[in-house]
């Protein structure tokens, strides 16, 4: 689950001034450069069948698009792979001489916005950025989202409601749910009301509520909730299990444990099982990433967790599901960490066994 090497943008120019402008970026950012095959040279890369298709190929391969040229030709490139602002790549256009840096596309959930001001910082330009609630200095729905990787049902009309009710004046309350979260960390909560207690929570037009909770208490003020994606699911099960039986089964022990199915952020097994259909089916379904483990690296947690021989002469470790919580949940010093399991017995039923943690917070890592 973690990862140290951030993943490569795409950096697109078309000129002298750009290449050289490219390479001024180059020793501060992970950067996959590309020019014409005439300006080509170590580190910057020629265009594959053209600028036009080589951008629209990367608009589906990285992160994040700069384009270093004029803004015309950057929407011309972009127009035909556009799809939607909860999912599109981040683009950001810098001209060449380095003087401004154009947030174009995604400036929230992509994080165009955020990479703007990190480029005009390098380069000491200024930043372009036309997000209302960022004009009006205000934080955002979709960017609460984004610094805390959470999900909201209806999230795209959430988003609107709220991002609009900000910049329209209206008092939008937010909740922290220390109790499933722990501490709050540091967010960008510009504009929004703090609320201490939930059951009292003043005069709001919304309440954003922050929590892992499945439930929460009823109330008069409209509620968006907002759900951090923090719960892992390590799973054994019987080989060619129903795929539907396995999805009832852990929506089953996430209702035991009082926590939102918007809160699971990875499902793990044991290698032995990274071809089950039923788990492949179950991420898919969950929109999240399936991890296995060897039997070899889940032994390291085996003296966490009751053990059984029968598991072990079966798969090589003692317990499945459990230790696999461990190994999603790993930081680089976890014997000074208090347990990861969720309180309560792992789910045992129909041949499947469910256990469920919770990962370490920004704010709470060891």
């Amino acid at each position: 689950m973690n990862t140290a090497k951030p993943e490569p943008l795409a950096l697109f120019c078309l000129t002298p001034g750009g290449v050289a402008l490219a390479r001024r970026l180059q020793p501060h950012l992970a950067l996959d450069c590309f020019t014409s095959p005439a300006l080509a040279g170590p580190g910057v890369a020629g265009f594959d069948g053209g600028f036009m298709h080589h951008v629209r190929q990367a608009f589906r391969r990285y992160p994040a698009l700069i384009i270093i040229g004029a803004t015309g030709v950057a929407v011309r490139a972009i127009a035909p792979v556009v799809q939607d602002k909860l999912s599109d790549p981040a683009v950001v256009v810098m001209d060449e001489a380095g003087q401004f840096v154009i947030s174009l596309l995604s400036g929230h959930m992509g994080g165009a916005n955020a990479l703007t001001r990190t480029l005009a910082s390098l380069l000491g330009a200024s930043p372009v950025i036309t997000t209302a609630t960022d004009v009006n200095q205000f934080g955002a729905l979709d960017l609460l989202a984004k610094q805390l990787d959470a999900r909201a049902d209806n999230f795209r009309q959430a988003v609107k409601t709220i991002n609009q009710g900000l910049v329209s004046g209206q008092r939008i309350g937010l909740w922290w749910d220390s109790a499933s979260l722990g501490p709050q960390p540091e967010l960008d909560t510009r504009g929004f009301v703090p609320v201490a207690d939930i059951q009292a929570p003043g005069e709001l037009d919304h309440l954003v509520c922050l929590t892992l909770a499945a439930q929460l208490p009823a109330g008069d003020i409209p509620q968006v909730k907002l759900v951090p994606r923090r719960i892992v699911a390590g799973i054994g099960c019987r080989r060619d299990t129903a795929p539907e039986k396995v999805a009832a089964l852990l929506h089953q022990q996430l209702a035991a444990s009082g926590v939102d199915p918007l809160g699971l952020a990875a499902i793990g097994s044991i290698d032995l099982k990274k071809d089950e259909p039923a788990l492949i089916a179950l991420a898919a379904q969950f929109q999240v990433p399936f991890y296995t483990f060897s039997a070899a690296v889940l032994q390291r947690w085996e003296s966490r967790v009751p053990c059984s021989p029968f598991v072990r002469q079966v798969t090589g470790v003692g317990n499945v599901s459990q230790t696999v919580v461990w190994q999603l949940c790993q930081t680089s010093s976890d014997d000074a960490c208090p347990d990861r399991l969720l309180p309560g017995e792992p789910l045992r039923e129909q041949g499947v066994t469910i256990a469920l943690g919770k990962l370490p917070g920004v704010e709470n890592r060891c």
